[in-house]
């Protein structure tokens, strides 16, 4: 432990180690960490700056959209659908894929993809930060090629701008890197919520694809971005829903069962989207050219597919609502997804600057119209209503896909205020994100980085450590050796082998009872000179009380790099009532094993054993 010579740990700086000692003697004896108001306060100007950013994004993607397609310079938001350039159209989205080309090999490669998981990267290997460039090149190179045609939602790129501004607020500001990434989840969901309005389920997506964890140190700072950026969203577009659709009404059991298999089907889609996105960019590696190319080579597939199905080329949110609304219909609605989903996903693949939500959306929702209006023609009597089915279909979509199923379900309210599909949501997203738990390993979010060998945990619990308290796990009595002691008594003593001599580390006491330091079999092994036990000591013992709980335990001896931590009585610091070591924390695991495990008293070491074998 401490006081000797034990050495091995993690290095660890030593302005951490004042701030574990200062810890509470007990769980829940005191208040929050006063710094979330900082980083609150930091978060809600982030949001207010990605609120804006948002706002002048949507007019840049309409003033390259208005030049490149009908040679007008205006920053309306306007579809390139209506054009009247022919086959010329295919020039325009490979135009654009070649500048965004350029400003990714020259600018940063950081802007290629759809943003989300180049910033889980960033959280989960570097610390939150985000190189500073890309707060400029990402919001840039999506607005060329987005207003070109390319088949993207506005979304993605706000989203990942506003996740590198608030690194780069995190990187300017003094923060740690737990804090740096709450400003980043915050920038993060701030991006979202400027876009649609979806205050809630823009937290729930920081919570589910970027935070990793749900505390209110990083819940109050993303929570209050969120706010501030609707607010700015309020300001500039009104109080509207981003997708109106017709009223809905309750749906019957019947319709509701209806929903959830559709769901379930949706899901199965989003598994094989999730392939394809992933298998067309594998063949865009295997091209004998370097990457720079390979957007313009997807974008002439953007561009003959705008050229047959206009509706396909750029954001397409009036699709979505046109999808709910029911003014896309049959044919029409199945050549849409189908197509914008072979235009997306080549183009996604290519590596090109775009994002994701607005497409899974338009598949998604076409797919769940279409399935919905094949129920309705089986089962005519259980009152499937299309709007529903498509409103199912594209949380589904993007529930199955990403797993961020809390996300999914909020926002399909949020975007559109219909509180009576909350059943049918609800269940039709469960149902696709059970598919997707049984059928594929990654998401859409997380798989590119897993083949970097970047793990990513998508199931969060509370830690076995935090419920556990010291005094329950300590060896009572604590073996202890006294300071008055020769070195070479203790050193028979440790070689006899009575009960309490097989020890590790032993607390050091003085003549009256009080710890004095904590010394290890090696430093007795290792003594060269000094005759007591009081002279092998050579600094202050590390110590927890028995209402600790197990994770500041834990939390000490990675800081400390011991092994072991003298228990003392909080009403008397300097009397050792017990002992704590590294194996008592393992052992907190063992009614965490028991709950998953143990069915009907088997023995859950056992059947480790047997997996182990």
């Amino acid at each position: 432990m401490n006081g000797g010579g034990e050495t091995g740990g993690i290095p660890v700086s030593p302005s951490l180690i004042p701030a574990l000692d200062s810890l509470p003697p007990a769980p829940g004896s005191s208040a929050g960490d006063p710094r979330v108001l900082t980083i609150s306060a930091l978060a809600i100007l982030v949001a207010g700056a990605a609120g804006v950013i948002a706002q002048a994004l949507i007019r840049l993607i309409g003033f390259i959209t208005n030049v490149s397609f009908y040679g007008r310079a205006s920053t309306s938001f306007a579809s390139p659908a209506g054009n009247h350039l022919g086959w010329w159209v295919v020039v325009v989205p490979v135009v654009g894929a070649l500048i965004v080309g350029v400003l990714a090999r020259y600018g940063s490669a950081g802007i290629r993809g759809h943003g989300i998981p180049e910033a889980m990267e960033q959280v989960l290997t570097n610390q939150s930060r985000i190189p500073a460039r890309l707060t400029l090149l990402k919001p840039l190179s999506a607005a060329i090629s987005i207003g070109t045609g390319g088949p993207f939602g506005a979304e993605g790129p706000i989203i990942a701008t506003g996740g590198a501004l608030g690194s780069l607020v995190g990187q300017l500001h003094r923060t740690t890197a737990s804090e740096r990434k709450t400003l980043l989840a915050a920038g993060a969901a701030a991006g979202m919520a400027a876009t649609f309005g979806a205050p809630v389920s823009s937290v729930l997506l920081a919570v589910e694809l970027l935070l990793f964890e749900y505390r209110p140190a990083s819940l109050i700072p993303v929570a209050l971005a969120s706010v501030t950026a609707t607010g700015v969203r309020l300001a500039f577009g009104g109080p509207l829903p981003v997708f109106p659709m017709p009223a809905l009404a309750a749906p019957h059991a019947g319709a509701l069962a209806v929903y959830v298999l559709l769901g379930a089907g949706v899901g199965w889609a989003s598994v094989w989207v999730t392939h394809a996105v992933y298998w067309i960019e594998d063949q865009f590696e295997r091209l004998p050219v370097h990457w720079m190319w390979w957007p313009a080579i997807g974008a002439v597939a953007v561009g003959v597919v705008g050229y047959f199905a206009p509706r396909t080329l750029g954001v397409g949110y009036d699709n979505i609502t046109g999808i709910l609304g029911g003014q896309i219909l049959g044919s029409a609605l199945v050549t849409l997804f189908v197509l914008k989903f072979v235009s997306w996903v080549i183009s996604l693949g290519s590596g090109t600057s775009g994002g994701t939500l607005a497409p899974l959306f338009i598949v998604g929702g076409g797919l769940g119209a279409t399935l919905g209006a094949l129920a309705r023609t089986a089962a005519p009597g259980a009152g499937v209503d299309l709007g529903v089915a498509a409103l199912v279909g594209m949380a589904a979509m993007f529930a199955g896909a990403s797993r961020a199923f809390l996300a999914s379900v909020v926002f399909a309210l949020e975007a559109t205020r219909q509180p009576f599909a909350i059943l049918p949501l609800l269940g039709g997203g469960a149902a696709a994100y059970l598919v997707s738990y049984l059928l594929m390993p990654d998401t859409i979010m997380t798989r590119k980085i897993a083949r970097r060998g970047v793990r990513v945990i998508g199931e969060y619990g509370v830690d076995p450590l935090e419920r556990g308290i010291v005094g329950e796990r300590m060896h009572v009595p604590a073996v202890t050796i006294s300071s008055g002691d020769t070195v070479g008594d203790v050193r028979r003593w440790l070689d006899s082998g009575v009960p309490g001599s097989g020890h590790q580390g032993f607390p050091v006491v003085g003549e009256g009872g009080e710890l004095r330091g904590v010394l290890t079999r090696r430093d007795f092994r290792q003594a060269a000179g000094p005759e007591l036990v009081g002279d092998l000591l050579t600094r202050a013992p590390v110590t927890v009380h028995e209402g600790h709980t197990l994770r500041h335990a834990a939390d000490l001896m990675v800081a400390h790099a011991v092994g072991r931590l003298p228990v003392v009585s909080s009403a008397d610091p300097k009397a050792v009532i017990g002992i704590i070591t590294r194996s008592d924390l393992l052992r907190a695991h063992e009614p965490r094993l028991e709950e998953a495990h143990a069915v009907q008293g088997i023995d859950v070491r056992r059947l480790w054993l047997d997996r182990s074998r």
